[in-house]
């Protein structure tokens, strides 16, 4: 079976980190719970359930799962605003049209929710033969293993031919919980050294970096 990548969406291939934390901020503050800008980065990549419980239990208020809701609907409708236009990483169009020439089996697997992920994914250029797993399609979202499993299920390759791509400390660490490799983009706002104690075996500044060095994973010779 020939080697295979699953890639986080948002800051991995698409350079909408930092919209979606504007969305969370204003968000969380239309709900009565303003929260600095640098806290809500670092948890950038998890589900958004877990992510709001996370942030109010550090600001002291629980939240009813109403609530959860309508903050999560609100920040989804703040994002759509805020980033009409999705704009692709460095490298990021490249390497997936790399990947498709050369035969070698990707997916995503993306802690966002339709419809706020379609725009990103018709701007890279992904078809429907590409496996894509959303939060939507699992019980649990990153740091569980849940959605790189079903996107490897999925895909019907093997665990230990899968090498996850995230941006984030929350993708490695789900990779590593389903039993996976993974290699880290600088493109999330992490340091080097934050993804290589997450997990990953290899740091990249961005895809086009990745892309010249997937002799180095074992991808393409």
């Amino acid at each position: 079976m020939a080697r295979a990548l699953i890639f986080d969406l948002d800051g991995t291939l698409i350079d909408t980190v930092y919209a979606h934390v504007f969305a969370w901020q204003r968000a969380l503050a239309e709900a009565g719970l303003p929260i600095e800008g640098w806290r809500i980065h670092r948890r950038i990549g998890m589900s958004g359930g877990l992510f709001t419980r996370a942030v109010a239990r550090e600001l002291g208020r629980p939240l009813s799962d109403t609530e959860v809701e309508e903050i999560q609907r609100r920040h989804g409708e703040l994002f759509r605003e805020l980033v009409p236009e999705r704009r692709p990483l460095p490298g990021a169009v490249d390497l997936l049209a790399h990947l498709g020439e050369a035969e070698v089996p990707f997916g995503i697997a993306t802690s966002g929710r339709r419809p706020e992920i379609d725009a990103s994914l018709e701007v890279l250029g992904v078809g429907a033969d590409v496996v894509v797993v959303e939060r939507g399609d699992v019980l649990r979202a990153k740091p569980e293993p849940d959605l790189f499993l079903a996107c490897q299920e999925r895909m019907g390759v093997h665990i230990r031919d899968v090498t996850v791509v995230g941006d984030a400390v929350w993708d490695l660490l789900a990779a590593r919980r389903a039993g996976m490799l993974s290699v880290g983009l600088l493109t999330g706002g992490y340091g080097e050294d934050e993804l290589a104690r997450a997990g990953a075996f290899r740091v990249y500044r961005d895809p086009a970096e990745l892309n010249a060095s997937l002799d180095e994973l074992g991808i393409v010779p």
